[in-house]
């Protein structure tokens, strides 16, 4: 039997990688793999910082987290959230995000909605309990509502409802002074809609559609890849990344590219664009795990998402146990709506 290659077409709306594009409207596009990475590590290419708010509030929160931090401030701030993931052992994390999976599993009537079951459930829930929270149910409903409304431009609805989360989670924390407190809390609202993303998209990708192939005949008969989940996730993440891109703003006149852009330019890093790059992912929409290269959806350089290897475990955890135990059901997912977030409102499976 020759088993085949699965191929995932490229997401609706992913420009085709290319060199950058410029607007003067909108600032300047980036698409190939090399360009974002240079552009992630570039001291020029800064994240617009927050302004400090009222204690407690989302304000408050994004003012001192290190995800929004300016680049004199940002290395304490990270390493207040690295102080805190470093008792956290991902092992451990992934044992207990597959424990929590069983159980959901074990409670559910015919299907299980993946988004509303676990996919935040599940990872936030065993982070905050591991972070020491009071309450981990109480702040997975908190972080989800802080989420919604953590990039700028949301809603004064959004904002007012996250400000009353941010106030839920501070008294379910433990007391610290405020850069700590607010790097820990940051920690939650940053895993809560990527790893969901994640978890969805394994899901999709990686559970066969019919409980009747034995896994090891899965790649050639549904598309379904075997493999130890944590290996395919990495491929998972360049194909169908959570996080489909991230902002960048110049702070002096740089070259890029290819392109000279002056001060002020607000740029767009489409990581899912950089992660079909040819030149870099040979036959690029094929789904092939072990590839040598990165996918650049944790990013890279200084402002690496810290928590790599935390939510790969927690995701592999859930994925681990509905590959061992559910199928897809039949239907599509539909898709929260986000310009770059890839987060399922719907996607349902049928454990076996």
């Amino acid at each position: 039997m020759t088993l085949t290659r699965p191929r995932i077409t490229p997401i609706p709306g992913t420009p085709p990688c290319g060199p950058p594009t410029v607007d003067p409207r909108t600032g300047c596009t980036l698409t190939r793999y090399a360009d974002v990475r240079a552009a992630l590590a570039a001291p020029a290419c800064r994240v617009p910082p927050a302004r400090p708010g009222t204690a407690y509030t989302l304000d408050w929160l994004r003012g001192l987290v290190s995800r929004f931090s300016a680049p004199e401030i940002h290395p304490a701030r990270r390493a207040a959230g690295l102080a805190a993931l470093a008792p956290l052992d991902p092992d451990e994390l992934r044992a207990e995000a597959a424990r929590r999976t069983a159980d959901a599993l074990d409670r559910a009537d015919g299907r299980l909605d993946v988004p509303s079951a676990l996919a935040r459930r599940v990872p936030v829930g065993v982070l905050a309990a591991r972070l020491g929270l009071a309450d981990p149910v109480a702040a997975v409903e908190a972080v989800a509502t802080i989420a919604a409304a953590y990039q700028p431009g949301a809603d004064a609805a959004a904002v007012r409802r996250a400000d009353g989360a941010v106030a839920v989670l501070v008294e379910l924390a433990a007391p610290a002074p405020p850069e700590a407190l607010a790097n820990r809390l940051g920690l939650l609202v940053q895993a809560c809609d990527a790893t969901a993303g994640l978890i969805g998209a394994g899901a999709r990708h990686l559970l066969p559609p019919s409980a009747d192939p034995p896994l090891a005949a899965r790649s050639a008969l549904s598309g379904r890849p075997a493999g130890e989940t944590g290996e395919l996730l990495h491929e998972v993440l360049r194909l169908d990344p959570p996080v489909r891109g991230t902002r960048r703003t110049t702070t002096e006149a740089v070259h890029l590219g290819g392109v000279d852009l002056p001060v002020g330019t607000p740029l767009l890093l489409r990581f899912d664009s950089a992660n079909r790059d040819p030149e870099v992912f040979p036959e690029p929409d094929s789904f092939i795990p072990g590839r040598p290269a990165p996918a650049v959806t944790f990013g890279a350089g200084p402002r690496g998402c810290p928590g790599q290897r935390h939510a790969l475990a927690l995701a592999t955890g859930v994925l681990d146990v509905l590959r061992e135990r559910c199928r897809l059901a039949p239907g599509r997912p539909t898709y929260e709506s986000h310009p770059l977030l890839r987060v399922p409102s719907r996607l349902e499976v049928i454990p076996r």
